[in-house]
């Protein structure tokens, strides 16, 4: 889905048939699902029910215009009910409006001065077990509701009282609940046409019309008490340091949960991305604005904006709409609302509380070992405060962050020759210091150990216990032979330089694009365990070996380096170029147009031909790559690289001389013959060194002209939307040149 891009000032025809057309009919739907939540969160609140359909006009409205996301929805969140249920125990309700005021005065001011992106250093395990948490809270508190009693203090409370609730009530309201949740578990099941109407309000509707139905006795909401009460927000009194952490807690919770909503929403449209600061001082204002008028806080939703996103939504139009239906519906038929039997309600908070445990984020975080991050920040919440939860949280998630910095791993092997080979991976710091010097006294006396050193990071004290070691280890007849891959922070260390405490990305591997003959004299090969060498025959040519090596040497370097990005890359390709080539050993694409991963979509033969569309004999493999390239990849440029001295040519030229014994490749160099004829009617052009020369860079304008032989490549090129590029790399002087025709002419590069 793409979002409309467009200046939000700027009323065109085509911006309001969009807005008409898309944003409209997601404005209802996003209203439909916002109107009970904000209800419901209300109560969970333990705030007058208007304070919640206040949140979501302010939400929709006012941060529906000055945020920085375009479809992102705000309005009052789940994850902030306990927060304001505890403050308006603790203040009062106006006050409690006065500390929301306050909070959006503290984020439109950190909005400014742009340091939204900041917040976003919050662990998200954090953030995901603080909402668990919430969620636990919020369902074990409105359960006792559901079935006709009344909510304890705390969750341990609510737990421990839970099983005399279930004995002894037995009334209308449970029916009810039970009803609620019924429709709302099964919603999921029924046909999508019918999964049009949001769940939660079918759930509503349900419940209501079956208990007006049936006369069950249960308690109705009464919205015109709270629009009567409604009064102006009052300064909070008390001790100030409690008043002060209450406004950082609203502010900051408020502001994290609605850029991490921002970011996760840019996931699913495709449009513009989000200003996280504009959206940090949208929500300022919208907080000011909702306390000033007696509302709950508000903060970006990611139920809601998701709703909106597969609602259709193109811009802030449909969050904008939505906060004014809530009005409307307020304003005018805020008598159905009396309809609505408080138990369901509840019953719609009990099933919000237990989705917001979302076993997908714990899915998510296994993989980076976050687990406990959040478990145990969830069982905070749940038993000793939100606020005590999340700061137990951040404290566990700084311990395990520090642990993986200061994490060191130390690998001792015994090489088959005798020597040990011990290789020193992770930051160095005095944490590692005994797993480290526990290893390297485990070495035998007078060995001779290769050492690499594979670090970002070494303090003194980690220098000083190697520097020790080897000193005592060489005394004693043995040999070290320390090999730096990144930074020389042993090296540094040992002559005195300053050593600078910042870390360092790691350092591509020096001269990696020599050959291997040239670097294997005198080296002493990589080794890494990822590659396994003890099933390959060994013989007296060094290829094997070679490859191998390099493949370590990869493994050791350069995958760490690569890694990040290829693994963005894992699923989808998208090159820009088709890159057509010879097979010729001394071509690396790569290296002569200093690209990499993902940037050349690569063709290789002999003499870098393409067979012209139809041509015998036929050749599948080089119309496949050009069709998928063009229909598949949509690539932008097909170039066309030769070079000098290309075999292909010469045995082109030597008119099959070279070709004896070789019926295959006389085959395919017949794929050739409009180069030679055109190489035999065209003339120097002082440019080259020689008729092979000569040849080479005709061959180049000769395949550019073939490529124009398929439709579909000719139909784009006529359209302007590929073009054709001839090069041609002269290995003598390592110099790439562009070839322009008609006539051939090159200019370097």
């Amino acid at each position: 889905m793409e979002t409309d891009t467009k200046s939000d000032g700027l009323f065109t025809v085509g911006r309001i048939a969009s807005v008409l057309r898309y944003d409209l009919p997601a404005s209802l739907v996003v209203f439909l699902v916002a109107l009970p939540l904000s209800l419901g969160i209300a109560v969970a609140s333990g705030a007058p029910l208007a304070a919640g359909l206040i949140a979501g006009v302010v939400g929709g409205v006012v941060a529906g215009l000055l945020g920085g996301s375009v479809v992102q929805v705000s309005g009052p969140a789940a994850g902030l009910s306990l927060v304001v249920a505890d403050l308006v125990m603790r203040y009062g309700w106006r006050a409690t409006c006065m500390i929301t005021l306050l909070a959006g005065v503290l984020q439109l001011l950190l909005g400014v001065c742009r340091v939204a992106r900041s917040a976003l250093a919050v662990s998200p395990a954090v953030v995901h077990g603080m909402l668990a948490g919430v969620g636990v809270v919020i369902a074990l508190a409105q359960l006792h509701v559901v079935l006709g009693g009344n909510p304890q203090r705390s969750a341990i409370e609510n737990l421990v009282e839970l099983p005399q609730q279930i004995i002894h009530n037995h009334t209308h309201a449970v029916f009810v609940g039970l009803l609620t949740i019924t429709v709302l578990v099964a919603w999921t099941r029924l046909p999508a046409r019918v999964r049009v109407f949001p769940a939660p309000l079918a759930a509503l509707l349900a419940a209501s019309v079956t208990a007006w139905a049936l006369g069950w006795e249960v308690t109705r909401i009464d919205l015109s008490a709270s629009l009567d009460s409604w009064a102006t927000p009052i300064w909070p009194t008390g001790d100030w340091h409690g008043i002060i952490a209450a406004v950082l807690i609203v502010a900051l919770l408020a502001g994290v949960e609605s850029l991490l909503c921002s970011v996760a929403v840019d996931k699913l449209h495709e449009g513009r991305r989000s200003d996280l600061d504009r959206e940090l001082v949208g929500q300022g204002v919208a907080n000011m604005v909702t306390g000033a008028l007696g509302g709950l806080p508000v903060a970006g939703v990611i139920v809601r904006s998701t709703t909106n996103v597969r609602a259709g939504a193109r811009s802030r139009w449909s969050t904008v709409l939505h906060g004014v239906w809530i009005l409307l519906f307020a304003v005018g038929l805020g008598w159905m609302i009396a309809l609505i039997p408080m138990e369901a309600l509840a019953a719609l908070l009990v099933f919000i509380g237990v989705q917001m445990v979302n076993m997908g984020h714990l899915r998510n975080l296994r993989g980076h070992s976050e687990v406990p991050v959040y478990v145990v920040t969830m069982a905070g919440v749940v038993l000793l405060g939100l606020a005590e939860g999340v700061l137990v949280g951040l404290g566990l998630a700084a311990l395990l962050a520090l642990r993986r910095l200061t994490r060191v791993t130390v690998r001792a092997t015994a090489e088959p020759d005798g020597r040990w080979h011990v290789v020193i991976g992770g930051s160095l710091t005095f944490l590692g210091v005994p797993t480290l010097t526990s290893e390297l006294r485990a070495i035998p006396p007078g060995a001779s150990v290769d050492l690499d050193l594979n670090i970002d990071f070494m303090d003194n004290a980690a220098f000083e216990a190697i520097h020790n070691w080897r000193h005592e280890h060489e005394r004693g007849g043995g040999s070290v032979d320390i090999d730096e891959i990144h930074d020389e922070w042993y090296a540094m260390a040992a002559s005195g330089a300053r050593v600078f405490p910042a870390k360092t990305p790691p350092l591509a591997p020096d001269r990696w694009w020599l050959p291997w003959s040239h670097r294997r004299s005198g080296r002493r090969s990589a080794r890494h365990p990822l590659v396994a060498t003890r099933h390959v025959p060994r013989g007296d040519s060094p290829a094997v070996p070679d490859l191998l090596a390099g493949a370590r040497e990869f493994h050791l370097r350069t995958a760490p380096l690569v890694r990040p990005l290829l693994h963005g890359m894992a699923r989808r390709q998208e090159p820009s170029h088709l890159f057509i080539t010879c097979a010729d050993s001394r071509i690396v694409p790569n290296l002569i147009t200093a690209s990499g991963p993902g940037d050349l979509f690569t063709l290789r033969n002999l003499g870098n031909l393409v067979p012209r569309r139809g041509s015998a004999p036929t050749d599948d493999s080089v119309a496949a790559t050009i069709e998928y390239a063009t229909d598949a990849l949509n690539v932008r440029t097909i170039t066309v690289c030769g070079h000098s001295g290309c075999g292909a040519m010469s045995a082109l030229l030597s008119g099959g001389e070279k070709t004896a014994g070789l019926p295959a490749l006389g085959r395919w160099l017949r794929h050739g013959n409009h180069t030679l004829a055109r190489f035999i009617e065209g003339e120097s052009a002082g440019e080259d060194e020689g008729p092979l020369d000569r040849l080479c860079r005709v061959n180049v304008i000769q395949q550019l002209e073939n490529l124009r032989t398929y439709p579909q490549v000719d139909q784009l090129f006529r359209a302007g939307h590929l073009e054709l590029v001839g090069m041609y790399f002269d290995i003598g002087t390592a110099r790439v040149h562009l070839l322009e025709h008609p006539p051939i002419a090159s200019r370097p590069l």
